[in-house]
């Protein structure tokens, strides 16, 4: 009887054991965002998820593709579609005004010469891999004629970064369907970031980049407008968070061999070599801006400029080779565009509606620079470790990255009391429940084996 009690007590053990090693498994896996660590960028409140659908009637839906290995170890799928959709309903119909910005150049948008030219956008709005372009413009215009069988024009907007360093991108494995389902099953709250949709494959800062989102909310004495931010990342420079120089200071941190643990940035004493040792800059970042505060394209012309001092204040360097747009639209439901124009006759062809005065932009313009910062850390800070077609993008370094946050006062206590663990990316919980494990190896099978030795 003893032995079969103590068999049972075996299997327990080693059942709570393999538990474990797994909660441990996945706890070095989790990746949280900045603010939960206790890094808060800037002053102003983010709104209840802290992304672009904080902004009433956004809506985000994303398709991931990834097959790390298609033909050999080599050549991989590592691309997606991140499609934002103003709002529920018929965009073409009614259309939201929209303007864009151009930072550095080298890149594809489509569709921004006609919002250069009217205000506004008539569809949603899709980010994708560079040679996939044509394949988003066909699942939005396919997308758009679903509700709009005689539009005989369809000015899809499209962004685009380069994804081949971890993707088969000549291979165009984004399809007008994969945009068709990500536009289809867009949805509001929380908004996944990291290694997702069109940032499976993108690379920032030397690190594996991504999808990033952020807001914020202004007082109700401001106006109490949101703006919404999100990012796809995929450019170079020196990383920056809250003002800490944390890519030079990675740069510092040497492995055992006595070379750079994470190489790819300017050691601080030898600023001078810089374009020698940094990696790559190139690239491109796509930045989409939403905001259900009523302003006209001038004004979101306006606040999408801003938005790119937010990409700057990150450590980009927008370099020749970077694709840098930002685009910026309105929700407000007084603002959209109808369709069909007013009778000239009893209208002589106007709309009116109330549109935010000038003086009242500035609380905005902090706002987009704010929520594009976090988004863009974010998207780092979200990210995995990633292989596809032989090739392997690290993630960033959290530990190290608290780190260096902490070191020069960027990194404040949490809202809410964390659990008392060793190292902030552990916050499983499980502490006790190790602590139990652990004496029932080496306390309890023991005695049991002890006990059994004296009943002899």
């Amino acid at each position: 009887m003893f032995r079969v009690f103590r068999n049972i007590c075996s299997v327990i053990l080693l059942a709570a054991l393999c538990a474990l090693f797994a909660n441990e498994a996945q706890t070095e896996a989790e990746r949280k965002r900045p603010r939960e660590y206790g890094v808060k960028i800037g002053v102003m409140v983010p709104g209840a998820n802290n992304a672009i659908t904080d902004v009433e009637g956004v809506l985000v839906g994303q398709v991931s593709l990834y097959e790390p290995a298609l033909r050999s170890p080599d050549v991989g799928i590592c691309t997606g579609v991140t499609a934002i959709v103003p709002y529920e309903g018929n965009i073409f119909q009614n259309k939201v005004p929209a303007a864009y910005f151009q930072g550095n150049g080298f890149g594809k948008m489509a569709g921004s010469t006609q919002i250069a030219e009217l205000g506004n956008i008539e569809t949603p709005i899709v980010l994708t891999n560079t040679l996939s372009i044509a394949a988003g413009l066909e699942g939005i215009i396919d997308f758009t004629l679903e509700s709009n069988a005689t539009a005989a024009s369809v000015n899809g907007i499209v962004g685009e970064t380069n994804d081949s360093g971890l993707n088969d991108i000549v291979g165009r494995h984004v399809t007008k369907e994969h945009v068709v389902q990500a536009i289809k099953e867009a949805k509001d709250g929380p908004v996944q970031e990291g290694v997702v949709g069109a940032g499976m494959g993108t690379t920032a800062f030397s690190f594996k980049g991504g999808i990033g989102t952020a807001s914020r909310v202004l007082p109700d004495s401001l106006g109490g407008w949101t703006v919404g931010v999100l990012v796809q990342t995929n450019f170079g420079g020196v990383l920056e968070i809250n003002g800490a120089p944390v890519g030079v200071e990675l740069s510092n941190i040497l492995g055992e061999d006595g070379n750079p643990l994470y190489p790819g940035y300017p050691n601080k004493n030898a600023v001078e070599q810089q374009w020698g040792q940094i990696e790559n800059p190139d690239g491109s970042c796509m930045i989409v801006v939403a905001t259900d505060a009523p302003l006209d394209f001038r004004n979101l012309e306006r606040l999408s400029k801003r938005a790119f001092a937010g990409l700057g204040k990150t450590g980009s360097v927008y370099s020749n080779g970077s694709g840098d747009y930002i685009i910026a639209f309105s929700t407000a439901p007084g603002i959209r565009m109808p369709m069909s124009a007013p009778s000239i006759a009893s209208t002589n062809g106007c709309i009116s509606a109330d549109m935010v005065h000038n003086d009242a932009m500035s609380p905005l313009f902090q706002a987009v620079i704010e929520a594009t910062e976090e988004a863009i850390i974010n998207s780092l800070f979200m990210a995995e470790d990633t292989t596809s077609g032989g090739t392997t993008r690290r993630a960033l370094p959290i530990d190290e990255t608290l780190a260096i946050l902490e070191k020069y006062g960027r990194f404040e206590s949490p809202d809410t009391e964390p659990e008392p663990e060793p190292e902030p990316i552990r916050r499983s919980g499980g502490s006790g429940c190790n602590a139990g494990i652990v004496l029932a190896a080496f306390v309890i099978l023991p005695a049991l084996t002890l006990v059994r030795r004296k009943s002899k």
